[in-house]
């Protein structure tokens, strides 16, 4: 089976894929062994700062010697030079913000997933004819659980995970779920201000180890 193929597999069994960024190289490192030992096997790091290329390749070099079995894709990617970048660095799929063509070819011709952020039915028109197979609906706060249940039918072929504004709270995931989406994209409200600040990074293991529980009785 293709990692692409893997990727849409697994994402949907894990139900949650955690997104961070952090400046210190080595706060990233110690997030992505706590997302690891809670069970996590598929983390999105986002490019958003200027430390973010260097870092990710001092995570990835990690996943090679200790967590062979964790893909490790990269988020905010806004266009082609920096989708060819990532790559060369070892990024297992691409996340995208927004509907940028450009990128979906790039990662095409390495046979890569890549997700585009969509917030509307053309949108997603735009990305599913272009192959796309999982769309990331952004920003999931101002959509909410009603747009996915409203659109679900149009497109029974895709795969959907709302990013931004997911909330840990059991009724808020559940609203998702059952609106139809395969997955739930959580950074901040998971991987916390405080708990970053205060290096708790067993608190970011046993939240998410919360959030997953959560997710499989849901889905069960």
């Amino acid at each position: 089976m293709s990692k692409k193929n893997e990727l849409l597999q697994l994402i949907p069994q894990q139900g949650i894929l955690p997104l961070f960024f952090h400046k210190d190289p080595e706060v990233s490192i110690q997030v992505l062994k706590a997302l690891y030992n809670a069970g996590i096997r598929a983390v999105e790091y986002t490019n958003r700062g200027e430390a973010a290329l260097a870092n990710f390749k001092l995570m990835k070099q990690l996943c090679e010697s200790e967590m062979k079995d964790l893909y490790l894709g990269i988020g905010t990617i806004k266009n082609a030079d920096m989708a060819r970048t990532f790559i060369d660095a070892g990024a297992d799929y691409l996340i995208c913000p927004g509907w940028v063509p450009e990128v979906a070819e790039v990662a095409d011709q390495h046979d890569m997933l890549w997700v585009p952020g969509c917030m509307t039915p053309s949108e997603i028109i735009a990305a599913e004819n272009k192959g796309a197979r999982m769309i990331k609906l952004f920003p999931g706060n101002v959509l909410g659980p009603s747009f996915m249940s409203a659109i679900k039918e149009l497109f029974p072929q895709l795969l959907f995970m709302p990013t931004g504004g997911v909330e840990l709270d059991r009724d808020n995931i559940a609203g998702w779920f059952k609106a139809g989406v395969c997955a739930v994209g959580m950074g901040s409200k998971l991987i916390t201000k405080p708990l970053l600040e205060a290096k708790q990074y067993d608190q970011i293991t046993q939240a998410t180890r919360e959030v997953m529980a959560i997710i499989k009785s849901i889905q069960a």
